[in-house]
């Protein structure tokens, strides 16, 4: 039985942005952070992964605290990467391209939606498992972080491989062309928008929303992926036609959609298509700025050419269930114990 390094990226950030002032998003504190991978940790060793590198941050120490009382003896190694923090998503992609190159058989990562992008800029072939602790998440899932480690340590050692099954998907996302110049991804939306900067970066108001282009239409999303499952069936989703591109405005067309916790919005619609793998989406011009999976991060001038292409090529994902399935199907999650002797009179 292999045993191969399993990597954890826990955002200290994420789930504290503008949309707890805005709207009624949860603050996701780092305390329940910590606890999430202290039950992590057991379940990795619990299938036996003896390495764990995780990404170093100096906010709170996630990682330090969650070794707090772990058990003494335990097989399991858990070292920081070797790298520098800046405190930014760049520590994100600097620690998924580390355990890209360290072969490591998976990533655990804790963040929303853009913890998810930083990270998928650099994990390379090596498949995550994203939990939960952000915004308006939709790539990641609440996943309990005992199964999370369940399945995260059994794909790393090779005990969930099933062709008839597969448990890793490798998902479409969103590249964004400025002049031509591939620029950045997203994993979920690319949104415009009139506001000329960056400023607070988290998109809450639609007001100022002029395209949304989405790189699939999931049912019970929030944010603005939910204007997808508004308007079209999210479970009769093709995987020829997974995305979505969506202009607002005045139309013959209104949306009820969850923009963000406790924000429950009709929102106008003045066209959408659907978007085939490859298709490639012609922006209007004008000033604003694009935001990535709900965060502001490039400014345009007004004479800026903008192309998203969606592209199969996006990060590999674990199906979890799907993993601890085929574990279960393989023999690896049962064991026989032999009877006792029985003592003669």
């Amino acid at each position: 039985m292999s045993r191969h390094l399993v990597g954890i990226i826990a955002n200290p950030a994420s789930g504290r942005d503008i949309r707890r002032l805005v709207a009624h998003g949860t603050i996701f504190d780092n305390n329940e952070k910590t606890a999430i991978v202290r039950r992590v940790l057991l379940a990795l060793e619990a299938v036996g992964v003896t390495r764990v590198a995780y990404m170093p941050e100096h906010d709170f120490g996630i990682l330090q605290r969650a070794l707090d009382g772990h058990r003494e003896g335990s097989p399991l190694t858990v070292e920081p990467l070797p790298m520098p923090v800046t405190g930014t998503g760049a520590d994100s992609t600097q620690a998924a391209q580390l355990l890209c190159a360290l072969n490591a058989g998976c990533i655990i990562t804790l963040g929303g939606d853009g913890t998810n992008r930083a990270v998928a800029m650099g994990c390379g072939h090596v498949p995550l498992v994203p939990i939960s602790t952000g915004t308006n998440n939709v790539f990641p899932s609440f996943l309990e972080g005992t199964i999370a480690g369940l399945a995260a340590g059994l794909v790393a050692n090779g005990l969930a491989d099933n062709k008839q099954h597969p448990i890793v998907e490798r998902v479409p996302w969103l590249e964004v062309l400025i002049d031509g110049v591939s620029r950045e991804h997203a994993l979920i939306d690319v949104v415009v928008s009139s506001l000329p900067f960056v400023g607070s970066r988290a998109i809450w108001d639609l007001s100022s929303v002029r395209e949304v282009i989405l790189s699939r239409v999931a049912p019970a999303t929030i944010g603005l992926s939910a204007l997808g499952s508004a308007l079209l069936d999210a479970n009769k989703a093709t995987d020829q036609f997974p995305g979505l591109h969506i202009t607002l405005g005045e139309g013959d067309l209104q949306v009820l959609a969850a923009l963000a916790p406790g924000l429950v919005r009709w929102v106008a619609i003045n066209a959408y298509r659907r978007l085939a793998l490859n298709d490639a989406v012609q922006l209007r011009p004008g000033v604003g700025t694009v935001a990535l999976d709900g965060e502001r991060e490039i400014e345009l001038a007004s004479t800026s050419a903008v192309t998203i292409n969606l592209r199969a090529d996006g990060p590999f994902v674990v199906k979890v269930e799907a993993a601890l399935a085929a574990a279960a199907r393989a023999g690896y999650l049962s064991r026989q114990i032999s009877s006792s002797p029985t003592n003669a009179c």
